[in-house]
Order: structure tokens, then C-alpha cells, then sequence
């Protein structure tokens, strides 16, 4: 069972993105906050858990919560700042949306940025071990498949509907095939290759 804050009798937010890893779309992050006496056998890690699994879960995180809140960052904002600073600018931006305001914020990973003067942990692998950081995780990553799903309407041959942005074989050959679209992140490397070919690029 995960645990259910870090400190004991303080507004406690729990921190986490989805889509770091993701050759094209928008890294997505969350912040919400549980009632201390939050209880669900279900929720875990976003990763461990099936699709209907994590839609079935974000009713109940939206229904229960005190507060939460979701934040995209761009393509081109994850190409001018990197991707590790979209994440970490994601989790304020959605921490911004929270009312109240925590008073503690739980990160999973072990980087961050201070958010106003609020105290905070980074947690590694956290979403495995907060029901908040794994709430978070929860609604970061169906909010960002979404968004994909979304996006594949508009570009089949992606495969975003299953891949949802991720280097997979097949999205690797549909860009080497008919080049990027203006949702793939420029500057990472969308063809595995040892150089990135800009020219994939329509300006």
C-alpha cells in the first residue's frame, strides 16, 4: 500500500509529468492534492497500471481529490529550455492551479526547482511509493494520451494512438518516411541516429 503523505498534518502536494521520454507532443505534468484519509487499492504508478485502469482511477482522483491541476508544455518550449526545465516548469505551472495551496510538494524523481517558498521532496520512483505523486502520475499521463490520440487523427501514420509519442520502430520510420510534423521536439534525436537531420523539419 503506498504511503499517504510525507508530512503529517500539512497540505501536501504530490508532483509528476508524462512524456519526457517522447519524440514528439507536449510533456504534461500534474499536482494534486488527497484528502489525508485517501484510500484506493488500485492506485500505483501509472506505468504498472492498464488503460481503463488509469481512466477508472482519474474519476475517482478528480471526484476525491481537494484540488489538482494539469499543465502542457509545448514543443517549442521543450526545445528552447530542454526537456528536464519543461517538466519542472509543467509541475509549477500545475501547482499554480491548486487551491489551496500546498504547503509541502512531494516531486517523483530527484530534480526540481523551488516553487515560491514551499518546502519540498524529490521522491525516486515515487509514483511507487505516494498515493499523491502516483494521483499525479495518474492524470498526467491520460491527460497527455488524450492529447496523442488526438494528434493522430491528424497524422496516422505516427502510430500516436498506440505509441503516443514515444521512439518506437514504427514512428521512427513513418519520420524517416514523409519527415516531422511541427509536433515533433527539434531537438531530439528522432531518428536514433548519431546526428539529428534537421531537413526532416517542413519550415
Amino acid at each position: 500500500m503506498l504511503k499517504s503523505y510525507y508530512k503529517k498534518n500539512t497540505i501536501e502536494a504530490g508532483c509528476d509529468e508524462a512524456g519526457r521520454g517522447c519524440l514528439a507532443g507536449p510533456v504534461v505534468a500534474a499536482a494534486v492534492i488527497l484528502p489525508a484519509d485517501f484510500k484506493n487499492e488500485l492506485l500505483d504508478d501509472s506505468k504498472k497500471l492498464t488503460d481503463k485502469q488509469r481512466y477508472k482511477l482519474r474519476e475517482i482522483i478528480e471526484k476525491e481529490a481537494i484540488s489538482y491541476g494539469v499543465a502542457y508544455i509545448s514543443e517549442e518550449k521543450i526545445d528552447e529550455i530542454n526537456i528536464l526545465w519543461a517538466s519542472i516548469l509543467g509541475m509549477h505551472e500545475s501547482l499554480k492551479q491548486l487551491v489551496p495551496q500546498p504547503k509541502h510538494i512531494l516531486v517523483d524523481g530527484n530534480r526540481f526547482k523551488p516553487y515560491k517558498d514551499i518546502p519540498y521532496e524529490t521522491i525516486v520512483k515515487g509514483d511507487g511509493k505516494y498515493l499523491s505523486i502516483a494521483a499525479a502520475s495518474i492524470l498526467a499521463k491520460t491527460y497527455r494520451d488524450d492529447y496523442m490520440i488526438k494528434l493522430h487523427e491528424e497524422h496516422p501514420q505516427y502510430g500516436w494512438d498506440s505509441n503516443k509519442g514515444y521512439p518506437t520502430k514504427k514512428h521512427r520510420q513513418a519520420i524517416k518516411d514523409t519527415g516531422a510534423t511541427v509536433h515533433h521536439r527539434k531537438s531530439f534525436n528522432l531518428l536514433g541516429d548519431t546526428q539529428l537531420s534537421l531537413s526532416l523539419f517542413d519550415e
